[in-house]
């Protein structure tokens, strides 16, 4: 079963389909695959998968660039490409955002936006 707050691996979706449909884990792992598939099937030709209320699955078209060898520095090619992309669907990002409470920022703390502090440096103030 799904534990809120942990990552869903593909193995956590199976179950839950499993548990949902009310299937046997290996029918619920076809129906997993067999979803999972068609969508790849369809972006690797150029189609588009819309999930009325989830969102779509689309591909974007990377140009030819210039890179470099982060090692090296030396400069590199970088062939043109096709790069899946998902966009959430409204129903979708409203559920999302239902009941959202922001997280305490816990490693870098931010100045509250009321407060007064500069980013001045200190060697510039008197």
């Amino acid at each position: 079963m799904f534990v809120p707050g942990s990552s869903m691996t593909k193995a956590a979706l199976v179950e839950e389909v499993s548990r949902a449909a009310e299937l046997p884990r290996k029918q619920a792992e076809k129906v997993v695959e067999t979803v999972l598939d068609s969508i790849v099937h369809a972006l690797h030709h150029g189609d588009k998968v819309e999930l009325r209320g989830f969102g779509s699955f689309r591909l974007r078209r990377r140009n030819s660039r210039r890179g470099r060898n982060p090692q090296t520095g030396a400069p590199v090619d970088v062939p043109p490409k096709r790069v899946p992309y998902f966009k959430p669907g409204k129903e979708l990002r409203a559920l999302i955002n239902e009941d959202f409470e922001p997280r305490e920022a816990s490693s870098s703390p931010s100045p509250d936006p009321g407060s007064t502090a500069t980013s001045t440096p200190p060697s510039a103030t008197p």
